[in-house]
C-alpha cells in the first residue's frame, strides 16, 4: 500500500511541476511587435527555401512575388525599417532584432527593388513568354531591355541628326572632295535647280569672276 501510495504522490508532483512550467512560458512569452513577428516569419520561410529543389525554383517566383508573397512582404518590411530612420538606413541589431539578419543581404535588396518597382515589374515580368526564376534574372531581363530602348532611342537620334545634317548641307559643296569639271557642273546645276537659281544667270557671274581676276593677276 505504502508503494502505491508513494507512486501516486510522484505522479501527482510531476504533474503539478508539468502545469507550472507550461504557465510559466505561457507568462514569459514577450509581446513582439509586428515588424518583430513579420520577421521572425520571413526568416522561417527563408530557412525552408534553401532546402527547395532548383526545378521548382519557376513555380517559387511567382509565389514569391504575389501581393502575399515572400519577396513583397520582405520588401515591404524592409522598406518600413527604413523609414523608422532619418538616415534611410537599418542597423544590423535592428536587422537582427526581426530575424532577418540571416537572409542574403542581395536578396533583401531585390525584394526592396522589387517593392519600390512593383508595377513595371508586374507589367514586365505579363509580358514575358517563358518566365522567371528568380529576382536576379527579373532584373537582368529588365535592365537588358531598357538598355535596347536606350540603344533605339540613340539610333533615331543619330538617324535624325544625320538626315538633318544632310539636308543643311543641300546647296554646299565639299572643297575636299576631287571630281572632274563635268562632275562639278552637275552639282551646280542641282544646287541651282534646289535653290530656284537660273543657270543662265550664274554662268555669266561665273565669266564675270574670271574676267575679274584676270584683269586683278594683271595688275
Amino acid at each position: 500500500m505504502r508503494d502505491i501510495f508513494s507512486y501516486k504522490m510522484i505522479i501527482k508532483y510531476k504533474g503539478n511541476n508539468m502545469e507550472n512550467s507550461s504557465n510559466s512560458n505561457l507568462t514569459e512569452t514577450p509581446n513582439l511587435n509586428t515588424h518583430e513577428v513579420e520577421g521572425d516569419k520571413l526568416w522561417k520561410l527563408w530557412i525552408a527555401k534553401q532546402n527547395k529543389d532548383r526545378n521548382r525554383l519557376q513555380k517559387e517566383f511567382k509565389a514569391d512575388t504575389k501581393s502575399d508573397g515572400f519577396d513583397t512582404r520582405l520588401g515591404k518590411l524592409i522598406r518600413e525599417l527604413k523609414l523608422e530612420s532619418d538616415s534611410r538606413q537599418i542597423s544590423s541589431s535592428r536587422l537582427r532584432d526581426c530575424s532577418i539578419h540571416s537572409i542574403d543581404r542581395r536578396r533583401r535588396s531585390e525584394a526592396l527593388w522589387f517593392v519600390e518597382n512593383e508595377k513595371e515589374c508586374r507589367s514586365f515580368i505579363q509580358t514575358s513568354k517563358k518566365g522567371f526564376t528568380s529576382l536576379t534574372a527579373l532584373q537582368a531581363a529588365m535592365r537588358k531591355a531598357n538598355k535596347s530602348d536606350d540603344t533605339t532611342d540613340e539610333a533615331d537620334v543619330e538617324s535624325t541628326k544625320s538626315e538633318t545634317e544632310k539636308e543643311s548641307n543641300v546647296g554646299q559643296l565639299d572643297a575636299t572632295v576631287k571630281m572632274d569639271k563635268y562632275q562639278l557642273a552637275k552639282i551646280i546645276q542641282e544646287i541651282c535647280l534646289s535653290n530656284k537659281i537660273d543657270d543662265a544667270e550664274l554662268i555669266e557671274i561665273l565669266m564675270l569672276n574670271a574676267e575679274a581676276n584676270i584683269q586683278q593677276k594683271a595688275a
